[in-house]
């Protein structure tokens, strides 16, 4: 379910944060859906419990994630993250990653079949 990569640069959680943030966005975890207990995860990937605490935490204070005490952390409902500073953040970073692929040689009509594959991922819209 989850790729690490224990070789690369970013860190364990940042990588955890990334792949959890990723199957919700594509819905392979859906709202309210619970996520694997700190310890089940931490054995499952041989990881420190600590490190999928520190995961889980960033992704609760992110709107990803919510917790119930005692219950475990969940998935939340997309209605419930704070979506305009979130998408103020996204478009400073998307900025940036464009202004970089442009450097690197992308054009316009590559980036916009880039957003029409992902779009199509995300919202199954066969009409692109």
């Amino acid at each position: 379910m989850f790729q690490l990569d224990v070789r690369s640069r970013k860190p364990i959680y940042e990588q955890l944060v990334d792949n959890i943030k990723e199957l919700i966005i594509i819905r392979v975890l859906k709202p309210d859906e619970q996520l694997p207990s700190v310890r089940m995860l931490s054995s499952q990937l041989t990881v420190n419990p600590n490190t999928i605490q520190r995961a889980y935490r960033e992704l609760e204070s992110q709107g990803y994630l919510y917790s119930i005490k005692g219950k475990g952390n969940f998935v939340a409902a997309i209605e419930l993250m704070p979506n305009e500073q979130k998408l103020t953040e996204l478009k400073t970073d998307l900025k940036k990653l464009i202004a970089e692929a442009v450097y690197l040689g992308l054009t316009k009509e590559d980036l916009s079949d880039l957003f029409k594959e992902v779009h199509q991922q995300i919202k199954g819209d066969k009409q692109s």
